[in-house]
């Protein structure tokens, strides 16, 4: 069957046509232009960091953040075992060694505890991130980091419009990076942001990201990349900031449209924690046994939905299977019991019915 509802889809409702417009017929299309440092500037100003540089992915924001902050080989960085491969592999880049951490069982961000046991002497930073748009217990986090003398770096690649205490995520670490995939809240196709309160850490990344140039021209003076944003990207950057209340609150809604279907069923959805704002980036659920997951993606399928399965525990995979020892039993049975439902702003509450509708369907028929 043909797919209604796709996992995510993208809407250009405001100024995004005539920004790109502006940038061709200006000629500036690269790397320079007026709209990378608009964007950069909005981007500051909407999360409340002092200081922000743009990218040309999410990754690139990760693996540049850890640059600035001087990880590198012998140094060993505690990540969520529960996340996207980017995040660890944004670690492996710099030579330095992923240790990967369990989850909380209630709300699916790094356990506090996890990150406590498995510091070590060549422990130099964490990265938390906060997953599916919901917020890590960061009073705690920071207080461990303090503690221990540890970098603290945020992963907001899905949780812009995320707030824990009064703040925008990203604003209690060191440094921390944005994803403006397409997919993601707000897109610029490919892209992403560096933002920290520190006015030296984000001048070194704009160094690193500018292939190291100085003042001289085609004068290199450090080991340098080219993770720069292109002005196109950063024109509909822009433009999506602009409407981001509307965009959020429009999640919002469908979040709680599915919870008001998934209500007195067997269904756990992803929660808000007191004192925190989740952004919804995708609405997450838990169905109460793994092996009915994939019968379920499969006959949501069939009716039109798609659907796409949580994040496999990053232990398993190949490139660290080896590498990393210990039980993530937390990530291991949240990671086999989830799938992300369509969470586009678009989807009418009727829509979202339906969606619910054929779910707890099919777990009826299914039902012992």
């Amino acid at each position: 069957m043909e797919i209604k509802y796709p996992i995510y889809n993208r809407s250009f409702t405001g100024n995004e046509k005539k920004y790109v417009l502006d940038c061709i017929d200006s000629t500036w299309i690269s790397s320079r232009g007026s709209y990378i440092e608009k964007f950069e500037h909005k981007f500051a100003e909407y999360t409340g960091a002092t200081h922000a540089t743009a990218v040309n992915n999410g990754t690139a924001a990760l693996h540049l953040a850890l640059m600035a902050l001087g990880i590198g080989y012998g140094d060993e960085v505690i990540v969520p075992d529960f996340t996207y491969i980017a995040t660890a592999n944004a670690v492996k880049y710099t030579h330095a060694t992923p240790v990967f951490a369990d989850a909380l069982s209630h709300n699916w961000q790094i356990d506090p505890a996890e990150i406590k046991r498995k510091i070590t002497a060549r422990t130099k930073a964490v990265i938390v991130v906060h997953l599916y748009g919901a917020a890590c217990n960061m009073d705690e986090i920071v207080s461990i980091c303090k503690e221990h003398k540890l970098y603290l770096i945020e992963d907001c690649a899905e949780a812009i419009g995320t707030i824990y205490k009064g703040k925008h995520v990203g604003t209690f670490g060191d440094i921390s990076a944005f994803s403006f995939f397409g997919n993601k809240t707000i897109t610029t196709g490919e892209g992403g942001m560096v933002i920290s309160d520190s006015k030296e850490l984000i001048e070194k990344a704009f160094h690193i990201k500018n292939q190291g140039v100085t003042s001289k021209v085609y004068w290199h003076d450090v080991l340098g990349y080219n993770l720069r944003m292109t002005n196109i990207c950063a024109a509909i950057g822009l433009a999506q900031l602009e409407h981001i209340d509307e965009i959020l609150a429009n999640k919002l809604r469908v979040a709680n449209a599915y919870r008001e279907a998934f209500r007195d069923s067997a269904v756990e959805m992803h929660k808000q924690e007191e004192g925190t704002l989740h952004s919804y980036w995708m609405v997450s659920i838990l169905i109460e046994k793994a092996d009915l997951r994939e019968p379920l993606a499969r006959y949501m399928r069939e009716h039109g939905i798609d659907s796409r399965p949580l994040f496999y525990p990053c232990h398993i995979m190949p490139v660290y299977a080896e590498t990393n020892d210990g039980d993530f039993p937390v990530t291991d049975q949240l990671s086999y019991r989830g799938l992300n439902l369509p969470s586009f702003p678009e989807l009418t509450n009727e829509d979202v019915k339906y969606i619910a509708g054929t779910i707890l369907d099919f777990l009826k028929d299914n039902a012992e």
